[in-house]
């Protein structure tokens, strides 16, 4: 008989009475406690907050509370340490993966070739804020079929501005012109410069300006603002919108803040989107 027991150093003698904690993934439904409140609640969800990763717990009275992935937690009364679940990880992965592989068009992003070099054909847009959206979102695509976009400043010689362009079929012309609709200034405009060439197309959008066929909800509104006539246009929604819009420099960041929230076509009205697609196909197609 042994009267002084088992050998302790025999075991993990430092091992904490409940025992040592391993790693559970966060899953959704998964019921843990929390070891320093005492919190017990049903994982919700895993999201990032602050730069941490934060599960949100359900208790049996519908009160959701938030704490750090990580240790600290317990389950039927063993320690655990807290997991990002693996599967919103891949899901994760993929979403970034498939977002690389596509342009901010919505097209399949060509790899491992340099741009063209510029074809003779061009699109023409009125001015630099239509140029730095079609940039922004087509600017990928255009360059890999060396398309260049170039500023009109205003579209009232458009039927002389072709006839010096000279357009042919080899050498085709696109032109995106704003507040297309009937009976306009523009329409009548178009109708007139449409003539000269069938190497031309002209196509618009009924917006009074480009910022306009950025979806309002990009900024927190429903609707763009209504600018009653004889007001600029840029300089009052600037001030329905509460930002800055007494000089030419006020009108210039808030175009930056506008483009800002474009992302993709996803952000842009189909109008504008149907139009400049369009204008793309007839430049580039042989």
């Amino acid at each position: 008989m042994d009267r002084y027991g088992t050998d302790v150093l025999s075991t993990d003698w430092r091992a904490p009475r409940r025992g040592r904690a391993v790693e559970v993934e966060a899953e959704a439904g998964l019921v843990v406690e929390d070891v320093e409140t005492g919190w017990v609640g049903a994982v919700v969800r895993v999201e990032t907050a602050g730069g941490m990763r934060v599960v949100h717990l359900e208790d049996r009275r519908g009160r959701v509370k938030g704490f750090p992935v990580g240790p600290g937690f317990l389950i039927d009364g063993r320690p655990v340490v807290l997991t990002a679940p693996t599967a919103e990880r891949r899901a994760q992965v993929r979403a970034a993966q498939q977002a690389a592989s596509r342009t901010a068009s919505g097209s399949v992003r060509v790899t491992g070739q340099a741009a063209r070099v510029a074809s003779g054909s061009r699109i023409w847009v009125e001015g630099r804020h239509d140029a730095e959206l079609v940039e922004k979102v087509w600017g990928d695509d255009l360059r890999v079929e060396g398309v260049v976009v170039e500023m009109l400043d205003g579209v009232d010689d458009l039927a002389g501005e072709i006839r010096r362009f000279a357009p042919t079929a080899q050498r085709r012309l696109g032109v995106l012109v704003d507040h297309l609709v009937p009976g306009t200034k523009e329409s009548r405009i178009v109708a007139e410069a449409t003539r000269v060439s069938p190497h031309v197309r002209i196509l618009g959008h009924p917006y009074v300006d480009v910022w306009q066929s950025v979806k309002p909800s990009r900024l927190g509104l429903e609707a763009w603002p209504v600018i009653e006539r004889g007001r600029s246009w840029k300089h009052g929604i600037l001030a329905e919108l509460g930002w800055p819009h007494d000089s030419q420099a006020d009108v210039a960041r808030g175009w930056k803040k506008i483009l800002g929230t474009v992302r993709s076509y996803s952000d842009l009205e189909p109008t504008l989107l149907a139009s400049v697609e369009e204008l793309i196909d007839f430049v580039t197609v042989p």
